[in-house]
């Protein structure tokens, strides 16, 4: 059997403490952000709901 290695080098020995465990896990409701893309103009009463079809050419 071969005896280990102990490192003396500072380098090797902060690489191996930084990467020698994996990182903490994320949820997957901590990446994702919802907020409304524009907000609806309920004033003037602009809504609608056609609006995809006309601004696509459509009609």
């Amino acid at each position: 059997m071969e005896q280990e290695r102990k490192n003396t080098d500072p380098a090797q020995a902060s690489r191996s403490l930084r990467f020698s465990k994996l990182p903490e896990r994320i949820r997957l409701e901590d990446t994702v952000e919802e907020h409304q893309a524009a907000p609806h103009d309920s004033v003037s009463g602009a809504y609608n709901p056609d609006w995809w079809l006309i601004r696509m050419g459509g009609l």
